[in-house]
């Protein structure tokens, strides 16, 4: 399979370590990684800002981008969402963007449920307490754990991928899935009430003796960081790939 790496702009610049980690761990996999120049952002920002007439133009260069890769990846699941469920108005069935739609993937929903990872094709050992800060749009648009409010047993792919590296100990939290606060642009446009969200999930994975915060969106990552630097809180956020490659905090 021929694999089209997609990284969210904000990451490429803030978090290079996120993404060269993201790509290591496919090709870890013996997977055939592509990184095409002419991705640009998905538009999700513009969109969250009431401006989603606008992202067409980045619409229509995202599929011609990804078209003729049988899978996209990307180490962000808000950034996934908006091309599956927001892209629609700009196609008309359009046969490009339903293959787009039904083959670009969050990296752990790709390594979970494509290709079923059995390990992780090498030893290492992560000693250390883990938080699993579990994203709003990973968690109940791509599924990639139980919401709490359904009622029905716990299942997360972040923690089944987790749990295959050595030494590694996940603990329970209060609440698996409260939002952080982020949320794009409304942690500016509500900056007040996105800071008291942060800091009750922070406080939330301080409570239960975690050192490090994971999850699958850096963008939700970043929030709580910026929060833990700002009140020097003892704790650090590394997002999954980091982990699962066998980086250090």
């Amino acid at each position: 399979m021929r694999i089209g790496l997609f990284i969210p702009c904000f990451m490429n610049e803030l978090y290079p370590n996120v993404c060269k980690a993201t790509y290591k761990l496919l090709k870890n996999q013996g997977l055939d990684i592509d990184y095409p120049l002419e991705q640009t952002c998905c538009g999700q920002a513009m969109a969250n800002s009431g401006c989603s007439k606008d992202i067409k133009t980045l619409a229509l260069n995202f599929v011609n981008t990804f078209k003729d890769y049988d899978y996209i990846v990307a180490p962000s699941a808000s950034c996934v969402t908006m091309v599956k469920e927001h892209y629609a108005e700009f196609f008309d069935n359009d046969k490009d963007y339903n293959k787009i739609k039904a083959s670009i993937y969050e990296i752990c929903e790709f390594l979970h449920d494509v290709i079923k990872l059995e390990n992780l094709n090498f030893e290492h050992t992560f000693s250390y307490k883990i938080g699993l800060h579990n994203s709003c749009h990973g968690h109940r648009v791509l599924k990639l754990a139980t919401a709490s409010e359904l009622n029905i047993p716990y299942n997360s792919k972040l923690k089944n991928l987790l749990n295959k590296v050595n030494g590694i100990e996940l603990i329970t939290l209060r609440r698996e899935d409260e939002c952080c606060g982020f949320g794009g642009t409304f942690s500016v446009q509500e900056e007040a009430i996105s800071v008291a969200m942060g800091k009750d999930r922070v406080k939330d994975h301080l409570d239960s003796n975690a050192q490090i915060i994971t999850g699958a969106d850096m963008s939700c990552l970043m929030h709580m960081d910026g929060i833990i630097n700002r009140d020097k809180t003892p704790i650090k956020v590394m997002h999954i790939t980091e982990i699962l490659v066998g980086d250090r905090p």
